[in-house]
């Protein structure tokens, strides 16, 4: 039996990897990979999609990095939220729902004038 996989909507990813960093500092593949379990494996976020997002939120002060080891003793870069990014994290969860919303009242069957 295969699953579905949803896609990201464009920005969602960053408030996806800010709310996984709520818990504490993270290395990219253990980000993937919460995603990945929290969404019941609905939601996956390749290499290609993942660095480049961090890049740009490091970039604009929603987080900071430094170097550590990984579990398994590997050097990795560790990933934490800022207070800019906490703001942001806050900004971006109102526009979500406010989105969703928006979609739930469209889904809702129509009643009258319609065909």
């Amino acid at each position: 039996m295969t699953k579905e996989r949803g896609e990201l909507l464009h920005g969602t990813l960053e408030m996806l990897i800010m709310q996984t960093l709520t818990e504490g500092a993270q290395h990219g593949f253990a980000i993937t990979r919460h995603i990945r379990s929290v969404s019941s494996d609905m939601l996956t976020v390749n290499e290609g999609s993942m660095y480049p997002a961090l890049y740009r939120m490091q970039k604009r002060g929603w987080i900071d990095a430094e170097w550590g080891h990984s579990e398994k003793g590997k050097r990795a870069k560790y990933y934490k939220l800022t207070s800019a990014g906490r703001r942001e994290l806050r900004a971006a969860s109102q526009r979500w729902m406010r989105f969703t919303d928006a979609v739930a009242k469209l889904m809702e069957p129509q009643t009258g004038g319609g065909e």
